[in-house]
């Protein structure tokens, strides 16, 4: 039996987009998105997307200061966006660190896991919301060719959801 629970759900949507844009208010009040590398292999209970981050940056003192972010997952190719909002804490856990540990990630974080430079960020999701189109480009196409030389108003191409994750 397939899973549809909320969890689920937004995992199937988001698990192949390989980097989220984080956004965050800056120290001057305009928002400011960073592109990360969502670490999870699945989406736990608590509902938290996991970021490996450098201990100092711009980005780790804002979020001490301000938790409150923003994560935008695209996969434009299949008309799939996601947008999260949640909260954001630090975890100094060594062996999650080293479980979620890429090889890619050595680049920024020569010492591996264990580099005293590396900030495990977890993003607790408070709300999460997708829109989906499963409808060909195609039929997209004809869809809004058909509104516009009407007059009417298009209908709804696929499904726009939000989703409650406690």
């Amino acid at each position: 039996m397939p899973d549809d629970s909320p969890h689920a759900t937004l995992w199937n949507r988001i698990k192949d987009i390989r980097f989220a844009m984080l956004a965050h208010r800056a120290a001057d009040g305009r928002l400011h998105a960073h592109p990360l590398t969502t670490l999870n292999k699945d989406i736990d209970a608590q509902s938290q997307l996991f970021f490996f981050i450098p201990r100092g940056s711009e980005l780790h003192s804002r979020l001490q200061a301000d938790s409150q972010v923003h994560l935008s997952y695209a996969d434009p190719g299949e008309d799939c966006y996601v947008s999260l909002s949640g909260t954001a804490g630090f975890i100094e856990d060594p062996a999650r660190k080293e479980a979620l540990w890429t090889p890619l990630a050595k680049a920024w974080f020569p010492d591996g896991p264990t580099d005293p430079n590396l900030v495990l960020l977890a993003v607790r999701i408070e709300h999460a919301e997708y829109w989906d189109v499963k409808d060909s480009k195609l039929s997209q196409l004809y869809q809004l060719a058909t509104a516009a030389l009407t007059g009417e108003q298009p209908k709804p191409l696929g499904e726009h959801r939000e989703l409650s994750l406690d």
